[in-house]
């Protein structure tokens, strides 16, 4: 038996051992072949990465032996970043593919990344995969499907230094970059592309190891990024980059150690873009800070705010023909001159271009950029078979205050895109459900340290009420 709590929005993730093993990723197999061939008859060819997780050579085997049960074929591509999962479906023109990681969730964890050509899978999706698996009986073929391994490594460093090698050249500065990889896939490809690309990297934790014993692969949580952060100060380094765990999400510090989060590293990409491309759509999921918004506007973008999920962004970002898009997270879509998928080493690439070309630091690069009181992601621990019920009620909660007229904070608007995001005199507030972890996810922004705390003390307040309701 398969448990279904496995299936999320957008994604299948469980406890390695106990909710993923060996049989279970074989029938998940089984389940995704059948799943493909139904929406596409055609279908022939998919590849199968994984993250360097202990369990996943035990997980991806079991995948493999499901999925060419069902008669397709797989291109076994091996340890590597989640990006280059997806890279392999576009330069090997497959019809689809799995990536076996646990992402940046701890050790412990596992899960599958799955895509239709090349679509990620998500919410419709992944609940009719869990129908086939959990009730209905995947489809076998009379002849099983073929396996043979591809060096997707090589074939995107090939690319990346097509792409970037010039700026080795003397003409531009030679940068010192600092790299956490956090023991991921990370650490097997950036560093030899910065090098590539005429920069000295400093390498922190780069050797790859499914234990992470050093921190935690997670580039949005502030202690992860310590060491980097002294490395980079100690060592005169211009910027420093943390990966998590598959290399799909980005942590940037600057020169000083002060962490750029994922929407200001959007306020840099989106200048660069917008100078070329005037007037194209560039996404932020809500979680974004509202400088970058109108800052986009300003350099004559338009913004789409968005909900939170790799997913979910990449199909708004086609519908929109978006040329970029990012997550607070750190996730970054690039559409131009790229595939539009969240590749966390090309964001890299793109920023070290960006500082060659233009000689200037991240704090230059942002320069103009209000300077705003925030928080990082503040995550509280809710059970994943409440925390729907739970933002439920703390969106109802809020929008009683709001109609209520009261005037402590004062509350302007309420948008429901994802969660409950609150605009305030001075800022905003959000609460939202993780669709990966059992957490309820907030983060607040003011012009003020007091109006900071006063939003968030009110949210607080009002998710506290929400989880004590019954």
């Amino acid at each position: 038996m398969i448990p279904e709590g496995i299936f999320r929005e957008y994604d299948i993730r469980g406890i390695a051992g106990k909710e993923l093993n060996s049989a279970t990723a074989s029938m998940i197999g089984r389940a995704f072949g059948t799943f493909l061939r139904k929406i596409n008859p055609e279908a022939k060819k998919v590849s199968v990465g994984r993250d360097v997780r202990l369990s996943s050579q035990e997980l991806s085997s079991g995948l493999i032996e499901g999925i060419i049960s069902t008669g397709l074929h797989v291109v076994d591509i091996g340890v590597c970043p989640t990006p280059l999962q997806y890279f392999s479906i576009i330069r090997l023109d497959l019809d689809g593919g799995v990536m076996v990681t646990g992402s940046h969730n701890p050790p412990e964890y596992n899960g599958f990344k799955l895509s239709a050509g090349k679509n990620t899978l998500y919410g419709k999706d992944i609940s009719a995969l869990r129908e086939i698996a959990c009730r209905q009986a995947p489809e076998t073929s009379q002849v099983n499907g073929s396996v043979t391994t591809h060096n997707i490594i090589d074939e995107y460093m090939n690319y990346m230094r097509r792409e970037f090698s010039s700026y080795s050249d003397s003409r531009f500065r030679r940068l010192k970059i600092a790299v956490d990889a956090g023991n991921g896939t990370g650490g097997i490809i950036a560093p030899e592309l910065l090098r590539n690309m005429g920069c000295d990297v400093i390498e922190v934790y780069c050797e790859p190891d499914g234990r992470f014993p050093n921190h935690h692969p997670d580039p949005t949580v502030v202690e992860n990024l310590t060491d980097l952060i002294s490395v980079t100060k100690r060592e005169k380094a211009d910027i420093g980059i943390g990966y998590d765990g598959d290399a799909d999400r980005i942590g940037v510090v600057d020169s000083s150690g002060n962490i750029i989060w994922g929407d200001q590293l959007m306020i840099i990409l989106s200048r660069d873009i917008l100078r070329k491309l005037p007037g194209s759509v560039v996404i932020g999921d809500v979680k974004c800070s509202q400088t970058m918004f109108d800052d986009i506007e300003k350099q004559g973008g338009r913004p789409v705010m968005w909900k939170t999920g790799h997913s979910l962004v990449k199909d708004k970002m086609k519908r929109e023909k978006a040329v970029l898009a990012g997550e607070f997270s750190g996730h970054i879509f690039i559409a131009d001159r790229y595939f539009g998928y969240d590749d966390a080493i090309y964001a890299t690439l793109r920023l070290v271009e960006i500082m060659k070309v233009t000689g200037k630091s991240t704090d230059e690069l942002l320069g103009g950029i209000p300077r705003m009181r925030f928080t990082p992601e503040l995550r509280i621990d809710c059970a994943d078979n409440r925390k729907k019920d739970v933002t439920e009620r703390l969106m109802l909660q809020c929008k009683k205050y709001m109609e209520s007229g009261k005037r402590n904070p004062i509350v302007h608007k309420i948008y429901d895109t994802d969660g409950t995001r609150i605009v305030f005199d001075k800022g905003w507030g959000l609460a939202r459900m993780s669709n990966t972890q059992p957490v309820i996810v907030m983060r607040f922004e003011a012009e003020d340290e007091e109006s900071l705390c006063t939003y968030r003390g009110f949210m607080e307040e009002q998710l506290q009420k929400a989880m004590e309701y019954n």
